[in-house]
């Protein structure tokens, strides 16, 4: 096991959900922080939580390969190096193809720009630094990485991308010392499906899932720092999302009718 104490850690998206909860367990664990967001309000807020020196907030958009280049130099900047990337800054979706028409191209782009893009921006330009530390490269996926998902068809295209690019990478730098994972959270109370684009493209402004019984974020994120340190290849929780991941591999045709029961009732997608 390798601790993350004094070592630096790049985590995206790091305001909001389990990307906020990753930022301020890594602090608590020792580990130098630099985290990216959107929203200034957010920053703020997360800036004051945390010790004086422990943090580095940068606004960008991981859409922006610029931004993504900006992250990067400024944690060289200030903590000289990156020994650990967490790329978690993600977006979700909801909606069938039969009714987005037209529109939900851009969706699934833009979801596509969020999920895949950004990782790979940030990884690209980390490389050289993770290189020569002998780093740790994770990616933040989920059970839709594993399963399609109904009404998640560009969410669960984007989390299939990340993982085949994510064991590709693995492959080419094992002789480098580079250590690559991806952690696949089952449902997590978080923001994410309350900013879930619709078919339309509009933030849908609602959870379809009772988020009080979900695995909180602060839980995901100590069980996500726990694989790292630990250098696991892969971490999939919650025992509904381990079931999955096990029914699509042996039992295909009956995980096709299982899904489709739990996010359907008559004909109508409903979660």
């Amino acid at each position: 096991m390798q601790t993350l104490n004094n070592k630096t850690v790049v985590i995206t998206g790091g305001t909001d959900g389990i990307g906020r909860a990753l930022v301020l367990a890594a602090i608590a664990r020792g580990a130098r922080v630099v985290t990216c967001g959107r929203d200034q309000s957010k920053i703020h807020a997360l800036e004051a939580e945390a010790p004086v020196g422990k943090l580095c907030v940068v606004q960008a958009d991981v859409t922006s390969e610029r931004d993504c280049e900006r992250i990067v130099s400024q944690a060289v900047a200030q903590f000289g190096t990156v020994d650990v990337l967490i790329n978690n800054a993600g977006i979700s979706m909801r909606g069938l193809m039969e009714e987005g028409g037209t529109s939900i191209i851009g969706v699934i782009k833009r979801v596509m720009d969020v999920n895949f893009n950004g990782a790979m921006y940030c990884t690209t330009y980390a490389l050289p630094h993770l290189i020569q530390s002998k780093g740790v490269i994770v990616g933040i996926s989920s059970i839709a990485g594993y399963r399609g998902l109904p009404g998640r068809s560009g969410y669960s295209a984007s989390k299939f991308a990340l993982q085949g690019w994510l064991e590709s990478i693995k492959t080419e730098l094992v002789d480098k010392g580079v250590h690559v994972m991806w952690v696949s959270p089952g449902f997590t109370a978080s923001n994410i499906r309350n900013v879930a684009l619709n078919h339309e493209g509009r933030a849908q402004g609602e959870s379809p899932l009772d988020e009080a019984s979900l695995m909180s974020a602060d839980q995901c994120a100590n069980i996500i720092l726990d694989g790292i340190e630990k250098r696991k290849r892969t971490v999939v929780m919650t025992f509904q999302g381990k079931q999955t991941v096990f029914l699509n591999r042996f039992f295909p045709s009956l995980a096709d009718k299982l899904v489709r029961k739990f996010f359907f009732k008559e004909g109508k997608l409903i979660k």
